[in-house]
């Protein structure tokens, strides 16, 4: 398997101990770790610690194009309902055209309204690190517009920052559930706001894969950079 280097990105020479384009001094040889029954060697399993990736150029850009892609999208979502009605006035004749503008316009301004509270919702928050002090879960009702209200599970996760606060993050059913399928109870972790998956284990050798920040593919621990879109993992 190919190593990079953990500054710049760029392929090592093999048993390289400096970057050829960057210069940065590599870690010592990949750690390689006895799969427990069968003999086999597995190599590329990280040795306890955060990563010094969060800030890896490649991962830096693919957070910037995540984040450019998202409001793109928002920008051409807010003028459909107004343009739908306004084909449906034209092809049918079974609301004015004022009519048409009016009610496209009130639920364009609606889907505004969401555009903006989810781009509020999304400005990052303060990063932490904390130890998984408890995980359950339990009932909650929800409603949603007009339909009849609905219960669901609330996964909970309660954490413990290194600052002593205590964070209680939670997880509803329906929406993607990260931590509380991700973290165990005990483990060391930090929180990376500015990531699509913001979660990263201390001890990451025992983690069942390495999730990709940009993306949220989950990748074999071993690997370096995400199958997916190839992004370097945090690692």
């Amino acid at each position: 398997m190919a190593k990079y280097c953990s500054h710049c990105g760029s392929e090592l020479d093999e048993g390289g101990k400096f970057c050829p384009k960057c210069g940065q001094e590599q870690p010592g040889a990949e750690k390689e770790q006895q799969a427990a029954g069968t003999g086999a060697v597995r190599t590329g399993i990280p040795a306890p610690g955060f990563s010094d990736r969060v800030n890896h150029p490649e991962i830096l850009a693919a957070v910037k194009k995540n984040r450019k892609a998202a409001g793109v999208f928002a920008f051409f979502l807010v003028p459909i309902p107004l343009i739908g009605f306004l084909i449906y006035s034209a092809a049918s004749q079974a609301i004015t055209i004022s009519q048409a503008l009016l009610y496209g316009g009130i639920v364009s301004v609606v889907f505004l309204v969401f555009a903006l509270y989810g781009f509020v919702k999304s400005r990052p928050q303060n990063s932490y690190e904390a130890v998984v002090e408890d995980k359950g879960t339990h009932m909650v009702t929800r409603n949603r517009n007009s339909e009849q209200p609905e219960r669901i599970t609330e996964y909970v996760t309660t954490v413990r920052t290194t600052d002593g606060k205590t964070k209680k993050i939670r997880e509803q059913e329906g929406s993607p559930i990260l931590a509380y399928n991700y973290l165990e109870k005990g483990e060391k972790f930090k929180f990376h706001p500015q990531f699509n998956f913001p979660y990263e284990k201390y001890d990451k050798s025992r983690a069942p894969y390495l999730a990709c920040v940009s993306c949220g593919r989950q990748n074999p621990v071993e690997a370096d950079r995400c199958e997916k879109c190839g992004v370097p993992l945090l690692k």
